[in-house]
């Protein structure tokens, strides 16, 4: 409970701490990535292609978020580390928060190469009673860089 103090008596009046959630960010707001303290970064670019459409996605918290998968080509030292496979892309998932960003990507079609920046975050959500995770992408900025031909 946080405490202020009036200039004109002495009473205090107290203002009701908002409900949190378990990571103390605010409920019913998505966290943030965290500040850059020196001791390391959170930063990520993708370039590579759509691979479907956008889905424009909103959480029972009343959020709103457009996910969609990004196919990057794997580097060629990433290929030979990985003996299981012979995996030549990854399909990153992304999401994109703000409304700027979810009317510019809800435009976008598969096969679209495109680059997005932002920061890997985990983010945690109950489904069927469960809490699940979901490991991804928070674009901070994202534009087209080829637009694919006309299907």
């Amino acid at each position: 409970m946080t405490t202020t103090g009036t200039t004109t008596d002495t009473k205090k009046t107290t203002t009701p701490r908002k409900a949190r959630s378990r990571d103390g960010s605010p409920r019913g707001r998505r966290p943030q990535p965290p500040a850059d303290d020196g001791d390391g970064a959170n930063e990520v670019r993708l370039v590579g292609r759509l691979t479907s459409v956008p889905v424009a996605v909103e959480l029972p918290s009343g959020d709103a978020l457009v996910s969609f998968r990004i196919s990057v080509p794997r580097s060629p030292g990433a290929t030979k580390t990985v003996t299981t496979t012979s995996q030549r892309v990854d399909s990153i998932p992304c999401s994109a928060w703000s409304a700027a960003l979810r009317r510019r990507i809800a435009g976008w079609r598969p096969g679209d190469t495109v680059e997005v920046t932002g920061a890997v975050c985990c983010r945690f959500y109950q489904a069927g009673g469960v809490t699940r995770s979901r490991v991804e992408v928070v674009a901070s900025t994202a534009r087209i860089i080829r637009r694919s031909p006309v299907a």
